[in-house]
Formats: C-alpha cells, structure tokens, sequence
C-alpha cells in the first residue's frame, strides 16, 4: 500500500569552523527537510554551527533531533573506535546535552537522536549498545524517539524498552539482499531521478533493488539523504517533489507537515 505520509531528513550542521563537508547547501537544504540530525560536536559540528544549524531549523519549522558520534573529527565519525559500551553511552550523552542547550535558548525540543556513521552502525549490530544507549535516552526523555534501521539491533532494542523507533530508508545508499546498507567512504555523484525513482518504488510497494539485482521488500517511516553526499540539494529537492506530485505528505514523525 502507497504511504500517504512520510518524514524526510538529512544530516545537518556537519561543519567544523572554516571546514565543510559536501556542498555546504544547508541554509538550502533545511527548508525541504521535516527533520534534521544536527552533528553534535565529535565527528563534526561546533558550537557556532549547531546555534546556526539550530536557527535554520526553528526559521523553517523543522524537527530537530541529536547527531551524536564517536570521537573521531579526523575521521568524520566513519572509523570504528575501540571503547566501552558506558563510554559510548557517555560520550552521546554529553552530545545530546549539547544539543540540548540550543535547543532550550531556542525555544524548541528535540524530537529524537541518531546515531552517526560508524556508531549507527555498530548500534544496529549490537543489543547491549543498542540497549545501554536507549536506556540513556529514555533517562533523559522518555519522548525521544531514535532513527534507526528496521530489524536492527536498535530497532529490536527499542521495541523491548518501548522507545518510539523511526526505522529509515537510505535513499542515497545501496542495499545488499540481506536489506543491509553497503557502505562507501567516497560517494560519487548519483542521478536525481534515479534516487526520486527508488525513492517512489519503496513508497509504493515497500521494495527495493538491491546491488545483485534483487528485489526485496523495505519497512520505513522516514527517508534519509545525506548532506554530504555530493549534489545532495539536488537529490533532496528531486525527491521532494515527487514525493509531492503523488500525494505524499511530507511530515516530521511528531511535527506539523513541512510540505
């Protein structure tokens, strides 16, 4: 059954002082967006960044959510770090907190967290990660929800504990039969009706091709592209307006509509 409603997100604030990752499109991005993950400061991001991230959001009635990663700006967060699950735990919260604080100066709340990169990764693999992290989460909100992938650790974990799970689909990335991402540390510049059209077939029959030429059913609730993926305005808007054409309401999962 076609979806009638949809969160579209993207990875925001991924800056670090005078450095930027992918096209630096924000200020044009954020207005196509329902939801933002906006970095919180260890794969990049700074404190002038999130206030500006913050602002965009709040200017164009986006739902802001924490983008917490491992501690590792050299790497961009993409690197697996060797460290417990309470430091882990530790160290997004001290993200989250972050966050947080803009998000009170500007009069909003945050709507979720989710992890980057690496840290998504290892989360969507690990039960006792997935566990503790969540366990933090609903200590410091029991309305945070988590952006996660569908059959995950972190989905699962979520479902046990009972916090809201936004189970994504990664329109910019492939899919392997196992209906897992295959990652990429250099993403090449993708075709904008190619993405719109994969996008359309996931939101009309809950499929997608996967890299050895399968076709396999996908579970989601909100559609990610990412910033830094090169031409990603382009992609975003591509998608947006198909999206749109075909009656598609594009809403945050707890927001007013942002189409």
């Amino acid at each position: 059954m076609q979806k009638q409603v949809i969160d579209l997100n993207a990875d925001m604030g991924e800056s670090f002082g005078p450095w930027h990752l992918g096209d630096g499109d924000d200020p044009s991005i954020m207005p196509l967006l329902s939801s933002a993950n906006i970095a919180t400061g260890f794969h990049a991001g700074d404190p002038a960044t999130m206030a500006s991230s913050v602002a965009l959001a709040k200017q164009y009635g986006v739902a802001v959510g924490a983008h917490p990663g491992y501690r590792d700006l050299v790497g961009f967060g993409r690197r697996t770090i060797q460290a417990s699950v309470q430091e882990l735990v530790q160290d997004a919260i001290y993200q989250i907190g972050a966050l947080q604080a803009f998000l009170q100066l500007a009069g909003l709340r945050m709507q979720h967290v989710k992890p980057h990169g690496a840290l998504y990764m290892a989360m969507a693999a690990s039960e006792d990660l997935s566990l503790a992290f969540l366990q933090a989460l609903q200590g410091l909100s029991p309305a945070l929800a988590v952006y996660c992938m569908a059959g995950s650790a972190t989905h699962l974990a979520a479902k046990q504990l009972g916090v809201r799970a936004i189970c994504e689909f990664f329109a910019d990335r492939d899919y392997d039969a196992s209906g897992s991402i295959v990652f990429t540390r250099q993403m090449g510049r993708l075709c904008p009706t190619t993405v719109a059209d994969k996008v359309m077939l996931a939101c009309r029959q809950g499929l997608v091709d996967t890299v050895d030429g399968q076709r396999i059913p996908i579970a989601f609730d909100s559609i990610c592209i990412h910033s830094d993926t090169p031409g990603a305005l382009q992609l975003i808007r591509t998608t947006r307006n198909r999206l749109l054409e075909a009656g598609i309401t594009i809403r945050a999962p707890q927001g007013q509509s942002a189409a």
